[in-house]
């Protein structure tokens, strides 16, 4: 059986590996002392529109690793990434697999410095969780996608191993020949929803409810766009088709995770979902005055909360 380790037992990483725990799978999550006591006390709970369950799950805390594992998840937000790279070292062999979910793609560059880029497997990620005030992963709603696969789009035996042990673990699990496209298109949608969300304080609804709110939205896909295009990554027509009436829709209450952060006063990925690709479109010569001032606005947010 694959041993999979999930790095962080968070929204995303205890979703993802409760499930996994719970169809049977040998998953143990890498935590923090204090997480480890929690879960120990409380069991990982997760509340979801397809059934509530809790399990007492098998954890590890960074001094505490024996010997690699067949498969990472890492699920850390990216301002952990440095610190989580450091715990997760000695679970990596010359086998590992290793799965980030973080948001961007500046965290792939890391994880191919530090281990090597053929440890590196694409993975994306859809789900909507939050961790409520009693420590219980709470699924918002029934979306629950996992798609991974090789970033040079070959088949692999070992990605066929590692979708045989993703099957039939109670969320959507899928084989991509396309995964380094999604993981830039998921980019797209994340720096242009959070950045649209965050700058006008506000779900999509009452933006597109405010006049040049729509303009607005458009005109900051529309860099974007143009960003990762330039990069060699450009989105497919179905996503585009697909994303820009969901960023001008009325009376809808979508907003990004960026933003609910922002509302709730915790730290933002804002160098890693607006300020990497703002750096890349100055190396490629492209305009994107937008995104430059959602940057700065949430920079100046980020630095209330860090001062350097």
């Amino acid at each position: 059986m694959m041993r999979m380790l999930i790095v962080g037992a968070g929204s995303t990483g205890g979703y993802f590996g409760g499930r996994l725990a719970q169809a049977g799978r040998d998953v143990t999550f890498l935590v923090r002392p204090a997480r480890a006591e929690k879960l120990r006390a409380t069991g990982l709970q997760i509340v979801s529109p397809h059934g509530d369950f809790t399990l007492t799950p098998q954890l590890v805390t960074a001094d505490a690793i024996e010997a690699p594992y067949d498969a990472i998840l890492l699920t850390v937000k990216g301002y952990s990434l440095d610190q989580a790279l450091d715990d997760l070292a000695p679970a990596v062999g010359p086998e590992t697999m290793i799965l980030p979910v973080l948001n961007g793609m500046k965290h792939v560059d890391a994880l191919a410095a530090r281990f090597g880029a053929p440890a590196v497997v694409g993975c994306v990620c859809k789900v909507a969780t939050f961790i409520d005030d009693d420590g219980r992963i709470v699924q918002l709603n029934k979306m629950h996608d996992l798609a991974y696969g090789e970033l040079n789009g070959e088949s692999s035996a070992r990605t066929a191993r590692l979708d045989q042990a993703m099957q039939g673990a109670r969320f959507d699990a899928r084989l991509s020949p396309t995964i380094e496209r999604q993981m830039w298109e998921k980019w797209v949608l994340l720096a242009s929803l959070g950045g649209i969300t965050c700058l006008m304080r506000g779900p999509i609804g009452e933006i597109a409810a405010a006049p040049g709110g729509i303009q607005f939205a458009e005109g900051l896909l529309d860099e974007v766009v143009a960003v990762v295009t330039a990069a060699g990554h450009a989105p497919s027509e179905e996503f585009l088709t697909a994303t820009r009436p969901l960023l001008a829709q009325q009376g809808s209450s979508l907003t990004s995770s960026m933003y609910r952060d922002l509302i709730k006063g915790h730290p933002v990925e804002v160098e890693q979902i607006l300020g990497d690709l703002l750096a890349r479109a100055r190396t490629l010569g492209v305009a994107t005055p937008l995104l430059a001032t959602a940057y700065t606005h949430l920079s100046i947010y980020q630095n209330r909360l860090s001062p350097h």
